[in-house]
């Protein structure tokens, strides 16, 4: 089959632009360069790859697994349904974080990523700001797979602990940060999200605060006398945060931002930072 004939298989079945992403990775091309291969001929296996990728996207899986990776950041890593795709806001909280961190440390810093998935947020700090140390913390077993996977692709020096927030953490910290499972057990999501990505990622207890409320409970004992926490957050949640902060570093500066979509997506604490 040509890449046109693919192509217009492709469509037939999903979204447009998905079939042009899934055709661009099978030749090894941007998809805008798509125009410029319609004649050229596919090999059968990869004929039948695309088939069958075409097919799972049809029956509800989300791109990024069909791909076995997403962009985030600018650096591609690897993911599959062992761990949460990330998101954009996810980003913006990356983004923030790279921001006060340049401009409240002047030395090289120790980052904890708390709960980190596919390790996206941590190995992406470890590239973008001067770091002593970075450790990836998961509960999840099978999400450290992943991790690890990543560390390698990147050729990244962080370290890999599987422990319950802090519970296996010896160690200060300058930046604490994380993306915790925030969803109310008893929330309505997307299907798409509830029926692939794992349930240990997404859902917190009846509230949505179980992992804040874990992550507060121990986390003084693991800030440096000068400490930035980076949390993304539920749009509702910013409130219940603060009463944390209150509880367990009172009088302690916090910052609420907004996301791209004006939603309250991201909470700092400025832990002995003027």
């Amino acid at each position: 089959m040509t890449v046109e004939e693919l192509l217009f298989f492709a469509k037939q079945h999903i979204h447009s632009d998905h079939a042009k992403i899934l055709i661009a990775e099978l030749l090894g091309c941007n998809p805008l360069e798509l125009l410029n291969h319609l004649d050229e001929i596919v090999i059968n296996n990869k004929v039948e790859l695309l088939k069958e990728e075409v097919l799972a996207i049809k029956n509800n899986k989300p791109l990024q697994y069909v791909l076995g990776n997403v962009n985030f950041y600018g650096n591609k890593f690897y993911i599959d349904e062992r761990v949460l795709i990330p998101r954009f806001e996810t980003e913006e909280l990356v983004e923030n974080t790279i921001i006060y961190i340049k401009e409240f440390f002047t030395s090289p810093v120790d980052i904890i990523d708390l709960g980190c998935g596919s390790g996206v947020i941590g190995l992406t700090l470890e590239k973008k700001v001067s770091t002593k140390t970075v450790d990836l913390i998961d509960i999840s077993g099978e999400a450290l797979e992943v991790t690890k996977k990543n560390c390698i692709k990147l050729k990244s020096t962080a370290n890999i602990i599987k422990s319950d927030m802090f519970e296996n953490v010896n160690k200060k910290y300058d930046v604490i940060i994380s993306n915790p499972p925030y969803i109310k057990t008893t929330e309505e999501i997307e299907d798409i999200v509830k029926e692939n990505e794992p349930s240990l990622a997404l859902y917190a207890g009846e509230d949505g605060m179980d992992c804040y409320k874990k992550i507060f409970k121990n986390i003084k004992e693991h800030m440096k006398e000068k400490c930035l926490v980076a949390f993304e957050i539920g749009m509702t949640q910013a409130d219940d945060i603060q009463k944390l902060v209150d509880k367990y570093l009172p009088g302690t500066k916090t910052k609420v931002k907004k996301d791209m979509s004006e939603k309250n997506r991201m909470f700092f604490i400025f832990f002995g930072i003027n």
